[in-house]
This record gives C-alpha cells, structure tokens and sequence, in this order.
C-alpha cells in the first residue's frame, strides 16, 4: 500500500470528565484492608506503596497530560466483525516500509509499545537504515483498554483475535503482505497467524515463544500441571523454581478460574484494581527491587488508567479462561505449526530456573517449545522482564530487525 493514503481517519483520545471526577471520588473513598506483616510484599502488594501511589493518583498525578502525550500518537478505532478495535499508528519513514502489526498481553497497554515505535518507523532518525523502516500498527486486545466495551463477544480469545487482525490488516487497511510482533498473550496472537496466515506474512518476531495449545488441556490453569518438585533438586533450583511458579500462577489461575467474579471488585475499586495490575508490573519486570526502575509513577498510572477509564478489566481477564473454554485447533498439519519466518527475544528476567544466559538459547533449542517454529533468529539477553519492548527496547529493534532480514545469531 506503499504511497497510498492512509484509509482512516484518526480519533484522538479524550476520556470524558464525568469519569475522571467519579474516579477521583472513589479514590477519595478508598478503604484499605489491614495489612500487618508485609512491608516485604510477600503476601502481595504492599499497603505503604499502595497508599502512596492512591495519594499520588489523587494529588499529583494529570490524565489530561498524559492523553495530550498519548495523542502523539495517531489514534484509531475501527469495528471489524462487530468487534471493536483500537490502535495507534507511526507512519514508516523510508522507500518502501513494511506493515508491522504489534500486540501485547496483560495486563500491557499500548504505550509499552511507545520505545520501539519511533525506532522501527524512522530508523534513519535513529542512526538506522530507512530501507528497514516499518509501517508500526500497535493494537489493542479486544477486551483490553480502548478496543471496548466488548459485550456482545463474550467468547473471544487470542485464535479469535488473531483472525481480526488479518482483517484489519488486508481487508481494511489494505496490505498484501504485513508482519507482526507480540509478547505474552500478543505472542499467542502473533503465533496464530504465523500459523494460519504464513502465505500473507513476511515473518513474526515474538518474546514469548508459547505453544498454540497452552491451554488446551484440563488443568490449564495450572502453570504446573500438577507436578511436584522432585525429590533431590538441588536447594538453589527448588528455590527458583517456588520463585518462578509464585510469580505467574497466580493470575493464570484466578483469570481462567475465576475472571468474573474478581472482575466485580476490580471495576468498582480503582485501588484494588490497581493493587492487582501492580503486583504483576512490579514481580514481572527486571526493576532491581524497585518498580520505579522500570515504571515512573506517572508511567503506573497511565497505565492503569487506561484500565479503569474503559472499565475493561474484566474482558481482558476473561481471554485467559476462553483460551481454555474454547481450545485452540490447528488450521493444518504442516511442521512447524507456525510456518511463519520467526525471530525470538529471550530475556533473562524469565530465564528458566537453572538457565543462564549463556544457555538460554541452547535450552530453548532443546525444549519442548522449539518444534513449533520456523525460527531463523533467536536471542538472549541478560537483562529485561517481561515487558520486553518497553524495558529493553534496544535490544528488541535490533532482535526484530535481524528477524526480518532473515539472518540468525548465536
């Protein structure tokens, strides 16, 4: 679609001011549980930093300028399929720039994309190669922030979603061929089309290399599957593998368990729904102890905002238990399932326990994981968690970069 016009029109974002005084109402209202005992967060989010960020959200922090910054951005909405779709746009800068659809997971936004949009639209500002630079289509999760209300889908997940974006990538914006990117459940989302869609893609760049069928399977919501530790794992495994289990089982359990019910809370109290969201932030990503390393209280809050102002956290927990409730099938039988040219980014934050490193793509090559693409570019890096574009977004442009020119590194 190169020299074409763009087939939309923009919509900038502006969240109405009756929701942000209801918000700033319920926050004045905030009632915190007792919490003796935890000032080391092992029970969860802590109440001291919790209360802080509440005092914060109330006094200091500024929605209006956040969305001014967030309007940087070109902002769209489009139904496809009755489904309604959000996304954000940088327009590539260079000959020929290829189509690149991005996706995150939860509990993500898009503006964790916002690191890597400039760089991989506008390589040529960057000290790069505008013959690399990509169209850059960052979209919302149907469900997730401003791709709601989502009412009447009560069953989508990531296959589902998957199937609307090729839409939206063919049908309403035109391309013939595009590429994609994602991390967590967007790695799920991109995978799918590198399944079902490889003929009309370039190639994908994931950072989470998941098998299609995760959860598939009658204890999906157990990160476990209900295995022990064996008996003679040296001290120091045992205590990474209890450290790794501790930090993901929780939502997967609960979201595919449970999403509803705890949706309730969550919708009514923005404190607890950021309690929530936080815990995840501050265990999942490589921040030294400190989620500020990685997240500004500004930054928190932006986030979560687009959360609270859609009222979208509970859709967007519900993905988890319709990947279960409605399994993944295979559109072929070919090998690898996904068919697509893929690049891979490891981060060593979500270094398996026993795994440095420096073997960290030796044991992803030897792993259960590795027969499902058709890898060309897989790389580890020692640093980044699970936000992988927002906290080493260096790295990420580089890995997707490589991806895309079909090389490979060691």
């Amino acid at each position: 679609m190169s020299g074409k016009p763009f087939p939309l029109q923009p919509n900038p974002i502006h969240v109405p001011d009756e929701v942000l005084d209801d918000l700033r109402a319920r926050l004045k209202a905030t009632r915190f549980p007792v919490d003796a005992g935890n000032d080391d967060w092992h029970y969860g989010v802590g109440r001291r930093y919790l209360a802080e960020l509440v005092d914060y959200w109330l006094e200091s922090y500024d929605w209006r300028k956040a969305e001014t910054k967030i309007n940087e951005y070109e902002q769209y909405d489009v139904v496809i399929d009755g489904v309604p779709i959000h996304f954000m746009r940088k327009p590539g800068v260079g000959p020929n720039p290829t189509p690149l659809i991005c996706s995150g997971g939860w509990p993500w936004t898009d503006q964790m994309w916002t690191k890597v949009m400039g760089p991989l639209a506008d390589p040529g500002a960057y000290g790069g190669d505008p013959a690399e630079a990509f169209d850059v289509i960052v979209a919302t999760l149907p469900g997730w922030g401003f791709s709601s209300p989502l009412p009447d889908h009560p069953d989508m997940n990531f296959w589902k979603i998957a199937d609307l974006w090729h839409k939206l990538m063919t049908e309403v914006l035109g391309y013939e061929k595009y590429a994609a990117a994602g991390s967590d459940m967007g790695s799920l989302v991109t995978a799918q089309l590198g399944h079902k869609y490889a003929d009309e893609l370039y190639a994908i760049h994931v950072g989470s290399p998941i098998p299609l069928n995760m959860f598939n399977g009658d204890r999906a919501w157990d990160l476990t599957g209900g295995a022990q530790i064996p008996d003679g794992t040296p001290e120091n495994i045992r205590q990474e593998i209890k450290s790794f289990h501790k930090r993901f089982a929780a939502h997967v359990a609960v979201h595919t368990l449970d999403s509803s019910t705890l949706a309730y809370g969550l919708s009514d109290s923005p404190a607890g729904m950021l309690a929530w969201i936080l815990e995840r932030w501050a265990n999942w990503s490589d921040n030294d102890g400190n989620v500020e390393n990685v997240f500004s209280k500004d930054e928190i809050l932006t986030n979560a905002m687009i959360y609270w102002v859609t009222n979208s956290i509970g859709t967007s927990m519900r993905a988890y238990a319709n990947a279960v409730r409605y399994p993944w099938t295979p559109s072929h039988d070919l090998q690898p399932p996904v068919q697509a040219i893929t690049g891979i980014t490891l981060v060593g934050y979500e270094n398996p326990p026993g795994v440095t490193t420096e073997n960290r793509v030796a044991d992803f090559l030897k792993s259960p994981r590795e027969p499902w693409y058709n890898h060309v570019n897989v790389t580890a890096h020692p640093r980044g968690g699970h936000f992988i574009p927002w906290e080493v977004p260096d790295e990420w442009v580089d890995d997707l970069r490589r991806t895309f020119r079909g090389g490979s590194t060691t």
